[in-house]
């Protein structure tokens, strides 16, 4: 199994901790987030590591035992583009993190453990947190909702009453062999047609600009089941100067394990 890290934003929302390094090389509890990511990673048995770079790509320093790609039009694109700078990587079972999350390990070996063909980490007790991030939590939380076998219907939407959600997204998802082929096909077939001038998937928006919610409820809408993954707290995001403050008030290290306890 293999994991591809999401590391070519900006992150401007934590600026100024982002003028002169990439978000993925801010620091909790002592590490970056980064370091983190691929410490959890192979302490959950996961060798074959891939980080994808775009802003401030050369203050990440290699590792020879991890690959790099670089997404050269950061500054213009979004994940789903960002994920296909590692398309070589393709061929095999993939577990995708966003760059900017924090989880202990037990929720990585609850991912990995996910037998289905697409399998996202869905936070049910998410609200709590949401409320300590933001003033108000309906103007970032996005929709989630479940079938009655867990499936998800929706996904990445704007939401207007903080009840509606079923859990969050965190940005981190698993993707088994028959899930890699038609995450591959959905994506040519949808790049394909908005080189004629559709709009992917009836957004108001660019194909290179798409979010992975996006391209995620395009995989519904075109027939895909998406398994939830449920688990209750035990990660956090750094998406802001906020977040970060929060995330050093509630996360601790004890050797090289990550404890997250808000």
């Amino acid at each position: 199994m293999k994991m591809i890290l999401l590391a070519a934003g900006k992150g401007k929302r934590l600026r100024p901790l982002t003028n002169d390094r990439p978000k993925c090389l801010v620091e909790i509890a002592g590490k970056t987030l980064l370091d983190w990511q691929i410490t959890t990673a192979r302490k959950c048995g996961i060798s074959e590591i891939i980080v994808v770079k775009g802003y401030m790509a050369g203050s990440i320093q290699e590792d020879p035992s991890i690959k790099y790609y670089i997404n050269d039009r950061y500054g213009v694109t979004n994940m789903v583009e960002t994920l296909w700078c590692a398309e070589n990587e393709f061929n095999d079972e993939i577990i995708i993190s966003y760059a900017d999350i924090l989880y202990e390990e037990r929720i990585l070996n609850q991912l990995i453990q996910a037998p289905q063909d697409i399998n996202i980490i869905v936070d049910k007790q998410w609200r709590t947190y949401w409320e300590q991030r933001f003033p108000d939590p309906v103007q970032d939380a996005e929709s989630l909702k479940l079938n009655t076998d867990h499936s998800i219907s929706e996904i990445g939407k704007k939401i207007s009453d903080i009840s509606e959600p079923d859990g969050q997204y965190i940005g981190l998802l698993k993707f088994g062999i028959g899930g890699v082929e038609a995450m591959k096909s959905l994506y040519q077939k949808t790049k394909n047609r908005s080189l004629l001038g559709e709009k992917p998937f009836g957004l108001d928006k660019a194909f290179d600009n798409l979010y992975m919610t996006d391209f995620l409820q395009g995989m519904i809408g075109a027939g895909y089941i998406l398994h939830s993954v449920p688990i209750d707290r035990g990660w956090l995001e750094i998406d802001t100067v906020a977040d970060y403050e929060l995330a050093c008030s509630i996360a601790s290290k004890s050797d090289t394990c990550l404890s997250i306890t808000g």
